[in-house]
C-alpha cells in the first residue's frame, strides 16, 4: 500500500517531512491561479457528431472539477476551417457548438474550476474514415502512416499538395479566432495542439516539413505565428498553453529533436511569441530524454525555455498498466496506484517540472486529486476502456 505523505525525510531528497503535499500547492500562470498541480489531460471522446458537442460535455467537465482537479483541458477542438477536425465526431470550436462550450465554462466555473480548451488542426492526421471524405493538409503533403509498424519514416506517402502561402495564413487566421472566441466564452486560457501528429506538429517535425522556403528553414516559425496571433488576439493576461510531444500519434518512435540544442531551436521561438506553459506529453513520465540526465522531456523543456511545464504519462497507474500491450493503452483496465508518487513530487519540489497531467486516472475516478489529497486512496477507483467513449 502506498505510504501516506508526508513522507519521513530520506537521505538526498529536497523536501522535509511535515511540508506541504506538492501535488497540492498553488500555481500562478498570468492571471489564472491554480489551487494544485493537478491537470486533467485533453482527452477525445468522440462524442460530438457533425462537430456538435454532445450535452454531457458540461457535467462531464464539472465533475472532474467537483473533484479537485486543478486545471481542466478539453479535448482537441477543430478550429473554423475545411480541414481542421480529425474525424466528423470530434468537437467544433466555432459556429453552434460555441454555445454548448459556453456551458461547460459555466458549469466548471460553478465546481470552483478552472479550464482550457484545445484549440486544433489535424491537418493530414486525420485517422478515421468520414463520410463524404474530406482531404486533409500538411506542410509538404508528405505523411507517415507506416512508421508505427517499423518502416522507415521517410518512405512517407504523397497527400495532395503542400500548404500554399495563403493556406499558412488562413490556418493562422483561424486559429486567432478561436482564441479570440474562447476569450470571450470565459475561458481561463487556451492550448494550442502542437503535437501527436498534428498540423502544427508535421511543421515542427522534419519527416513531414520539406519545405524549402522560410517555413522549412525554420520548423517553428509556423508555430510561432500561431502563437504570436493568439497572443495578439486575447491580449497580455490570458495563459497560452503549448501542447508537444516527440511521438506522432503514428509512430511513438518519432523525435523532433536528438539534443537539447536541438530542442531549444524549437522552443526559443514559440516562448518569444507568447507561450506561458509547455503541456508535455510523455507517455511515460520517468523516462530520461537525452543521454546524460534523468530529466524527462518536461524537464528539458523547462530548462530552454524557462517557462513551466506539465508532465503525464501513467501517472496514477499500476507500473503493469503503463506498459503497452498488442491491444494497446486504452483496452486494457488500469488499477490504480500512487506507489510511484513520492517520484513525481521530488522532481516538482526540484523544479524538474510544475504540473502533473492525468488520462486515464481521472477517468477512473472523477475525484482522483481530492481522494489523494484527503487520503482516501482505499477507494480510488480503476480505470476502464468503455470510460474512453462515454462521458461518465
Amino acid at each position: 500500500m502506498c505510504q501516506l505523505w508526508p513522507l519521513e525525510p530520506r537521505r538526498g531528497l529536497p523536501y522535509d517531512a511535515g511540508m506541504t503535499d506538492p501535488l497540492f500547492t498553488p500555481l500562478t500562470v498570468r492571471s489564472m491561479h491554480l489551487p494544485n498541480r493537478v491537470v486533467m489531460a485533453p482527452m477525445g471522446q468522440g462524442k460530438a457528431p457533425g462537430g456538435m458537442p454532445d450535452p454531457g460535455y458540461a457535467d462531464y467537465f464539472a465533475r472532474r472539477a467537483q473533484g479537485g482537479v486543478g486545471l481542466i483541458v478539453s479535448g482537441a477542438t477543430a478550429i473554423d476551417h475545411p480541414a481542421a477536425p480529425l474525424d466528423e465526431n470530434e468537437p467544433h470550436f466555432h459556429g453552434p457548438a460555441l454555445a454548448e462550450w459556453a456551458r461547460a465554462v459555466a458549469a466548471v466555473h460553478a465546481a470552483g474550476g478552472r479550464i482550457m480548451p484545445q484549440l486544433a488542426h489535424a491537418g493530414l492526421q486525420g485517422l478515421a474514415p468520414v463520410t463524404p471524405p474530406w482531404s486533409g493538409i500538411g506542410p509538404s503533403a508528405v505523411w507517415m502512416p507506416a512508421a508505427a509498424l517499423g518502416q522507415p519514416a521517410d518512405t512517407g506517402r504523397i497527400e495532395g499538395a503542400p500548404m500554399t502561402l495563403a493556406d499558412i495564413d488562413a490556418v493562422i487566421a483561424a486559429f486567432a479566432q478561436a482564441a479570440t472566441d474562447a476569450a470571450r466564452i470565459g475561458f481561463d486560457g487556451i492550448e494550442i495542439h502542437g503535437a501527436h501528429g498534428f498540423l502544427i506538429d508535421q511543421f515542427l517535425w522534419h519527416h513531414t516539413n520539406r519545405r524549402t522556403d522560410h517555413y522549412g528553414q525554420e520548423r517553428a516559425r509556423f508555430a510561432a505565428e500561431i502563437v504570436a496571433a493568439c497572443r495578439a488576439a486575447v491580449g497580455p493576461d490570458l495563459p497560452i498553453s503549448f501542447r508537444i510531444s516527440q511521438f506522432k500519434m503514428t509512430d511513438y518512435a518519432a523525435r523532433l529533436a536528438d539534443s537539447p540544442q536541438e530542442l531549444e531551436t524549437l522552443i526559443r521561438p514559440l516562448v518569444d511569441a507568447g507561450v506561458d506553459l509547455f503541456d508535455c506529453s510523455l507517455r511515460r513520465f520517468w523516462r530520461a530524454e537525452f543521454d546524460g540526465s534523468a530529466m524527462n522531456l518536461a524537464g528539458w523543456i523547462k530548462q530552454v525555455g524557462g517557462r513551466p511545464t506539465i508532465a503525464g504519462g501513467g501517472i496514477g497507474l499500476a507500473k503493469t498498466a503503463m506498459e503497452y500491450g498488442e491491444e494497446g493503452i486504452y483496452a486494457t483496465v488500469a488499477e490504480s496506484s500512487l506507489a510511484h508518487l513520492d517520484d513525481v513530487r521530488e522532481r516538482i519540489v526540484r523544479g524538474e517540472f510544475d504540473l502533473i497531467a492525468l488520462g486515464r486516472s481521472i477517468l477512473g475516478d472523477a475525484a482522483w486529486a481530492a481522494k489523494v489529497r484527503d487520503g482516501a486512496h482505499d477507494t480510488l477507483q480503476p480505470y476502464r476502456p468503455e470510460l474512453l467513449i462515454g462521458l461518465n
